[in-house]
């Protein structure tokens, strides 16, 4: 299907999830005077040095209608998505803990039992959280506790490095909205296998930084991570791995369970590329950072800018 990159961008740019993201704004704006964290603020976790290494702090809220609506889902993703960010910064997971409030237990029952899913599927254990089921609505967060001793963090890309998308391309939508369901009915092996490569290869050196794909959509994420490394972007929209039978509009604005965006040296992409082949993950190179602080999409023999930072802040949390 061809596309018009003009019109493309203009729908993107009215998608809810960038919505959430620029409410971070208003947060960032009312914390600047904290006490401040030795590492800047706008990674996927909080990155507080530990010795001679890292521990790894992050923490997600789920909008009460989809805890609602779907708590067994709701529970195994507030598991899920906390381990992709902890593995983005480089990471491995140590204990999640949550915050749980409902109105009725036999609902709560099922939050907490996709948790307990997620927590054997991926093996990491739910340590202890806060409980209230004398609530008004449905209400859930999660947080996760990681370590690390070669960080992967947005702040450290370079101009020149190559933009690269890692996705799990096996799986199926969630409906409603863009949840692509790549890991409730995976093998927990393959799941723990695939989650583990991030560390692995930092470890290595063959990655400087990722950053997992959020509600806000691929590209939306990715104007996160360039907010936080001062930098632009080119971005080619037809090198992006995509599902069979999904439109490209479609996949822009997904959570695809398993999906990053890295910053790799030249030299290391197909290293990169071929490691994550081995557990059944597509990864691509779809472009290179560059010194503007612009986005620009391609597709095609269209070219156009989705995003300038220089004009435009999105989270508004970064050390520039």
């Amino acid at each position: 299907m061809n596309h018009d990159l003009p019109a493309l961008i203009t729908r993107l740019h009215t998608f809810s999830g960038l919505a959430h993201k620029r409410d971070i704004q208003q947060v960032a704006q009312q914390l600047r005077d904290a006490w401040p964290n030795p590492s800047p603020n706008g990674d996927d976790c909080a990155l507080i040095p530990d010795g001679s290494g890292y521990k790894l702090l992050a923490m997600e809220g789920f909008i009460n209608r989809f805890v609602a609506e779907d708590p067994w889902f709701a529970g195994w993703c507030g598991v899920m998505v906390n381990l992709s960010d902890i593995a983005a910064m480089g990471g491995r997971p140590l204990a999640v803990v949550n915050a749980l409030w409902d109105d009725a237990l036999p609902h709560a029952e099922q939050i907490l039992q996709g948790m307990a899913a997620a927590s054997r599927a991926y093996q990491v254990p739910v340590v202890g959280g806060h409980t209230n089921l004398r609530s008004e609505q449905p209400q859930l967060a999660v947080a996760v506790l990681g370590e690390t001793t070669h960080p992967l963090s947005s702040f450290a890309v370079q101009p020149g490095q190559t933009l690269m998308v890692a996705i799990n391309l096996h799986g199926r939508w969630h409906p409603p909205g863009y949840n692509w369901d790549a890991a409730t009915h995976a093998d927990p092996l393959a799941l723990r296998q695939a989650l583990s490569l991030l560390p692995a290869m930092a470890d290595e050196g063959w990655i400087q930084a990722a950053k997992d794909i959020s509600q806000a959509g691929l590209a939306g994420t990715l104007v996160m991570m360039l907010e936080s490394s001062g930098l632009g972007a080119g971005l080619d929209l037809t090198q992006i791995p995509i599902p069979a039978g999904v439109e490209l509009e479609q996949w822009l604005c997904a959570f695809p369970s398993f999906g990053f965006l890295l910053a790799v040296e030249p030299q290391h992409c197909d290293e990169v590329a071929e490691r994550f082949a081995r557990c059944a993950i597509s990864c691509a190179a779809v472009g290179q950072f560059t010194a503007e602080r612009k986005l620009i999409m391609q597709y095609q023999q269209q070219r156009a800018c989705y995003w300038d930072l220089a004009q435009q802040p999105l989270t508004g949390m970064n050390n520039h």
